[in-house]
This record gives C-alpha cells, sequence and structure tokens, in this order.
C-alpha cells in the first residue's frame, strides 16, 4: 500500500509538470507576428538566478486599451537556480500559476520604447468565463491582484528605477516593492523586466478605506497623481504653473483621480476632494502660507513632501512633480494631510536629455526649477513655493542628514548589488542579444554608451557628483558628524532634527548646541 501511494504522488507530480509544460510552450509560434517581439527571437534561457516569469496568450494580440485573457506561471527557487524546463528539473517552486488580464501600459515608455510594459490582473478565470480579480502573494511581495510588468528599455543600465525605489524603502511610508525577473512570452525570450507593486488602495500596499458619501467616509481615501490630461474627468489646478523668477505659464496642470477613478467616483467625493485640493492650494498660495495653524502644513504631511523631494532630487528624475506625481489622503479620522508616494523613476540618475532641455544629466541643478528650463509638460507651483519657507527648508536639510547617514550613504553600494544580480544571472547578456541598442539615440536618453559596463561606470560618476552638490547645496558635512560627547561635557541643549528638544542623545542625528550658541550635529549608532 505504502509504494502504490508513493507511485500515485510521483504520478501525479509528473502528470503536473507536463501540464504545466503543455500550458508555458502553447502559441510558442504565435508571437513572431505580433506582440512586439524582441529584434531576436532564438534566445535561449536555460537557466538563471532571476524568477521566470511565463506568459501564455492563448493566440491572441495584446492590446493597449482593455484586458485580454492569458495564462501566468512564475518559477522562482528563491536564493537558486530557476530552469525554464520544467520537466528536466522537477521540484521547482511555482510560485504562481494560473489567469491572468493582461494589456500594455504607460505613455513614453510605451510609445518610445521597443520593449512594451504590461499591466497584469490576477484572475480566478479567463474573462470569458467569468473570471474574477484574485489577490496572490508573487515573489515575496504583499497580496494583491494588481500589479505591473514594466519594461526597462530606454535605461540599458536597467535598474534606475529599482534603484531609486530600494533607497526611498523606510522614508516613505509607501514605496512600490520591486523584482527583476525574465519573461517568457508565447515561447520567446522577451528579455529582464521587473515585476512591480502599483501605487494603489491594499492591505499590503496604501491601507486606506474606500470613500464613502457622508461623514468620515466621505473625507477619505483617495489617490491621485499629477500628470497628463489623458483621463475622461481630471481636476484642473486654479493655479498655472511659475519659474522661480514668479513668471506664470499658460499651462493648466492636471490632477488625474486614480483610486477611485474618474468613473468610480460618485458626485459628492469628487466635489469634496476638488475643494480639498483647492484649500492645499490656496493655502500654500497664501501671503501668510508659513503660518503654523493656517497655512500649508495643516494640509500636507511636511515630512512625506520632503522625502519625496530628496528621492527626487537626489535622482534628478526629470519626470518628477510633473508626471506620475502621486498623492494620496486617508479619512480625517486617521489624518486630514496628504502624502506622497513614488512612480516611474526610469529615466532618472542622468539619464534625460528631455525635449531638447540639457539637465537630466547635470549633477548641479534643482529638478523641482525645470520649468525654467521650459519643459512642455510643467509641474505645480508646490515645491518652488515650499522652498521659499526657511523652515520647510530647515526640516528638509535635517531629513537630507538622515538620508546620508542611512540608506544614502553608500548609494554606489547598493548599484553594486543591483548589478551583480543581472549580471551574475546571466540576464544581461541575454537581453542585450535579444534588444541589442547600443550606440543609439533612444528618446530621450543622451548617453551612448557602448556596453554594459561603460553605462554603469556612467551611472557611478554621475552619483557621488550629484550627491556632492546636494550636500553643499543642503549643508551636509560628513567629516562635522561627530561622534557622542564625553558624559563629562554635555551640552547646553540637544534637540531632534525635526527641533524637538531631548533630555538626552538619541540613536541616530541629534542637534547639539553649545553653551557658546555654536551648533552641531552628532551622530549616535542604533
Amino acid at each position: 500500500m505504502k509504494k502504490r501511494v508513493i507511485r500515485t504522488a510521483l504520478t501525479t507530480t509528473r502528470l503536473h509538470l507536463i501540464a504545466l509544460a503543455a500550458m508555458l510552450l502553447a502559441g510558442a509560434t504565435s508571437a513572431t507576428a505580433q506582440n512586439y517581439p524582441p529584434v531576436r527571437t532564438d534566445i535561449q534561457l536555460d537557466e538563471t538566478l532571476l524568477p521566470i516569469v511565463f506568459i501564455n496568450t492563448l493566440g491572441q494580440e495584446i492590446n493597449r486599451d482593455e484586458h485580454i485573457s492569458a495564462k501566468m506561471a512564475i518559477i522562482w527557487n528563491d536564493g537558486g537556480l530557476n530552469y525554464s524546463d520544467t520537466l528536466a528539473h522537477p521540484g521547482q517552486h511555482i510560485d504562481y500559476r494560473g489567469h491572468i488580464g493582461i494589456r500594455y501600459r504607460g505613455n513614453s515608455s510605451f510609445s518610445y520604447s521597443a520593449k512594451k510594459p504590461y499591466s497584469v490582473k490576477l484572475l480566478t478565470d479567463s474573462y470569458e468565463n467569468g473570471g474574477k480579480k484574485q489577490k496572490a502573494s508573487l515573489l515575496g511581495m504583499g497580496e494583491d491582484e494588481d500589479w505591473a510588468l514594466l519594461a526597462p528599455y530606454n535605461d540599458r543600465s536597467m535598474i534606475r528605477n529599482t534603484l531609486s525605489m530600494t533607497l526611498a524603502e523606510g522614508y516613505l511610508e509607501f514605496v512600490p516593492k520591486t523584482r527583476f525577473c525574465e519573461v517568457i512570452l508565447n515561447g520567446v525570450y522577451y528579455g529582464v523586466h521587473s515585476l512591480t507593486e502599483r501605487v494603489r488602495r491594499g492591505a499590503d500596499r496604501l491601507n486606506i478605506k474606500k470613500p464613502g458619501d457622508d461623514g468620515d467616509a466621505l473625507t477619505g481615501g483617495y489617490i491621485l497623481c499629477v500628470d497628463r490630461n489623458d483621463e475622461p474627468l481630471v481636476h484642473e489646478s486654479k493655479y498655472h504653473p511659475t519659474n522661480s523668477a514668479g513668471e506664470v505659464f499658460p499651462q493648466t496642470i492636471f490632477i488625474q483621480y486614480t483610486d477611485p477613478s474618474c468613473d468610480e467616483l460618485t458626485e459628492s467625493q469628487r466635489t469634496y476632494i476638488d475643494r480639498r485640493i483647492d484649500a492645499f492650494e490656496d493655502a500654500l498660495a497664501s501671503d501668510n502660507f508659513t503660518d503654523e495653524s493656517e497655512g500649508y502644513r495643516k494640509h500636507i504631511d511636511v515630512e512625506s513632501f520632503i522625502d519625496y523631494q530628496l528621492s527626487t532630487e537626489i535622482a534628478n528624475n526629470i519626470d518628477g512633480y510633473r508626471l506620475s506625481t502621486y498623492l494620496y489622503k486617508y479619512r480625517d479620522s486617521v489624518d486630514p494631510r496628504f502624502k506622497m508616494s513614488l512612480w516611474d523613476m526610469d529615466i532618472a540618475w542622468g539619464l534625460a536629455e528631455y525635449e531638447n532641455i540639457h539637465t537630466g544629466h547635470m549633477t548641479d541643478v534643482w529638478t523641482y526649477k525645470n520649468n525654467d528650463a521650459g519643459l512642455g509638460t510643467k509641474m505645480p507651483f508646490w515645491f518652488d513655493r515650499l522652498m521659499q519657507d526657511p523652515s520647510y527648508v530647515e526640516q528638509l536639510k535635517a531629513r537630507y542628514a538622515e538620508y546620508r547617514t542611512g540608506k544614502y550613504a553608500d548609494v554606489t553600494g547598493v548599484v553594486d548589488s543591483l548589478v551583480t544580480l543581472l549580471t551574475s544571472s546571466g540576464a544581461v547578456e541575454r537581453e542585450f542579444e535579444a534588444w541589442p541598442r547600443w550606440g543609439e539615440v533612444i528618446y530621450n536618453n543622451w548617453l551612448l554608451a557602448q556596453s554594459y559596463d561603460e553605462e554603469i561606470s556612467y551611472l557611478k560618476d554621475f552619483i557621488p557628483k550629484r550627491i556632492a552638490w546636494l550636500d553643499q547645496q543642503l549643508e551636509f558635512n560628513p567629516s562635522g558628524i561627530r561622534h557622542p560627547l564625553n558624559p563629562n561635557d554635555m551640552p547646553a541643549a540637544i534637540y531632534s532634527l525635526s527641533g524637538i528638544r531631548r533630555s538626552r542623545l538619541e540613536p541616530g542625528l541629534n542637534i547639539i548646541r553649545q553653551n557658546d550658541g555654536t551648533a552641531s550635529k552628532i551622530f549616535v549608532k542604533p
């Protein structure tokens, strides 16, 4: 009896693998004439340290407007090699296997990239069979049904977006997690992608409740996005963009309703959130905008805005502030202020020469001043105005000091770890065999690198120059940070970086003021 059970279990496993292999390989011949195939469709992926994502569109062509039914399987032997041949390598961990909805996503990342990004929704069954959304954890990230499969193409390092999110995590309240993977679509190798969380409502993402139509429920939660006027309904700001000289541009700033979307918002919800945006901008534009109780601070979580600004500035993200710029708001009973989250940083870190404006690759410019450079899509007046408040600037400097003694103390080290992950997997070689693009101008990429090593060398040259300039602008001097004083040499006063008086030195950075009035920073190891 025992032997029969074992044979049955082995037979079941074998059948399972055969069924999986059939699902993964079906439709392999249909990819060459549709679905934007790579330049070379004969690249073979045998083994890799990256997860392998298999997608089968069941003979259909993916489109940009609506999700189509497809199937997806992910092989991920966390910490070990992943093999594309599931029959030759049984016992691999199948992280996901089931139905999905898939469509193309993105604006410039779709229009100006040969390799396309995707929106993926996990389903209980195909749309034709009445499939509904279902949540699942993918590659160790939190459960959700809504995912993005980003396709780094303009960024030939393939790490800029992941680098930004990796560094920002732990500072902003929510930063989308992202995982490198290699994609095989309808049997054809499609290269390196990033499976990424989206800025959406969810228990493992922005854990905010859906808004209601009255009372406290009406006040939240909402997710908004400063972006283009490409939705059926958007909020139009009352305030036109300006440059640092105070000159007003005729363009309108558009804020999209992301969650609830414009077709889900009720009239009362739209009226409410429009008024809250107006109230924030009115306060920021007012003569007494710096007032602690009546100015902008009652409308925004200042540290959240600072965290967004620092992540954007350090990376010199030329799309920052003006595109894919997310705001969100809880119910008033939780927190009445707007907060911010990151998205879309693939042309940051010195990559872009956008619309013939030579600022993206510069290390000595403020990104929030890009309206001065004449970019076609303008940014709201928010950060230019905030930087006119000395109190905000001091808080920005203090937060920057935390960044520079934390995860941003060794940015090139993070670059090295990401590059090692891609190169040791053999993924870099496969990517550029499938999608060769060295030495050609791609959209807004000014750098004509001739190899992957050259691209990474440029990135690692840009980073310390950029940080050194910001150190100077934000008055951060690493050599000026001292370790704890002798207990017998205590200062007259100790403060946190936000200006709160302390009775003793705390882990992290402390501001100390001596009896002679001088001040300095002291770092205490946690």
